[in-house]
């Protein structure tokens, strides 16, 4: 399987090396075995010279001198907010870059990325119509610059052939073993093993809805009452009168920062206060339930398991790891 790794002008150190390291350990751990195709692996470029965001050298081999790859990697750029990131992204490298993504991907390559790389494809076009996911903190800016993406950041990784996206910077390992999975199954665990990498199907224990919603003023202000009225309950209209907006604004704005309705945005922060609640309080789960609008603590339950993956002891236990860290 011919793998490129394309590395732009400023490529996240992390991600580089993640991808490196994924699919070298798992080349090494395949050894000789025939029933496991190796993985040929190669790091390119559109400019003779690449440096990383550290400004360490990269040697890379020119797009236009290598044959048509089966499959393309995209590693983040080491930019993270939405002023840096949108000045990288006007770097003629990136416009280059795209120019050969297309042409890979209308030759047949399944084209991934991770983190900031999403933005890359999206770029391209590639990425519209698609399902895709990106790092959480910038899916605001992601909708608002390519609104013909279908975008879901609470997922870790997201198929859409003959695309992949992956989530914030350590999801880079992630898409990683999926594409070591794509050869072998059982390779790509044995390899996660090596590297001690978790399954994390989701980024939705991670986000910081108050961190989003900062994005637009409006949807701050309905945080805000939101956040008042975890416990008493939702109503749109009293939202929208209290913020002074019409519900029918308040309504399309959410859904074009957040990407969801108002009483779903809701949901999520009575999930992140209930979250809160497990991992600085004593609070049984009842209280809990009880404090953020629930009727019981089954419901509660209920949706943190299926909204994070988790369960109510796994939470607590995460919070007493990072207290003793």
């Amino acid at each position: 399987m011919r793998i490129y790794i394309l590395a732009l002008e400023g490529v996240f150190d992390l991600g580089l090396a993640a991808f490196m390291d994924v699919l070298g350990t798992a080349s090494e751990l395949a050894g000789e075995d025939p029933t496991k195709r190796m993985l040929d692996v190669t790091i390119v470029g559109v400019r003779p010279e690449v440096h990383t965001g550290q400004r360490l050298s990269v040697p890379v081999h020119l797009a236009a001198e290598l044959p048509q790859p089966d499959l393309v990697l995209v590693p983040a750029l080491s930019s993270k907010m939405p002023e840096g990131l949108t000045r990288a992204l006007e770097q003629p490298d990136v416009g280059e870059a795209g120019q050969w993504l297309r042409c890979w991907s209308q030759a047949g390559a399944t084209i991934a990325a991770a983190c900031t790389g999403t933005f890359v494809v999206a770029e391209a076009g590639l990425l519209n119509g698609h399902s895709a996911t990106t790092s959480w903190w910038l899916s605001a800016f992601f909708r608002h610059r390519y609104p013909l993406v279908i975008l879901d950041e609470e997922r870790m990784l997201v198929c859409s052939d003959p695309f992949v996206t992956a989530g914030a910077a350590m999801a880079h390992f992630d898409l990683g073993l999926h594409v070591v999975s794509r050869q072998s199954p059982t390779l790509a665990a044995l390899c996660a093993r090596y590297l001690l990498i978790e399954t994390r199907p989701s980024q939705a224990a991670f986000i910081i809805p108050d961190h989003i919603a900062h994005t637009d003023p409006i949807v701050q202000r309905f945080e805000q009452w939101a956040r008042d009225h975890l416990e008493s309950g939702f109503s749109a209209a009293a939202a929208a009168a209290t913020i002074g907006v019409s519900e029918r604004t308040l309504v399309r704005r959410i859904q074009q920062v957040l990407g969801k309705s108002p009483l779903a945005w809701f949901q999520d922060l009575r999930v992140d206060y209930a979250v809160h609640l497990l991992q600085t309080t004593d609070s049984s789960v009842e209280q809990i339930a009880s404090r953020v609008g629930y009727a019981d603590g089954t419901t509660l339950r209920t949706l943190l398991r299926r909204k994070l993956g988790q369960g109510i002891r796994e939470l607590r236990q995460r919070a007493t790891h990072v207290a003793v860290l």
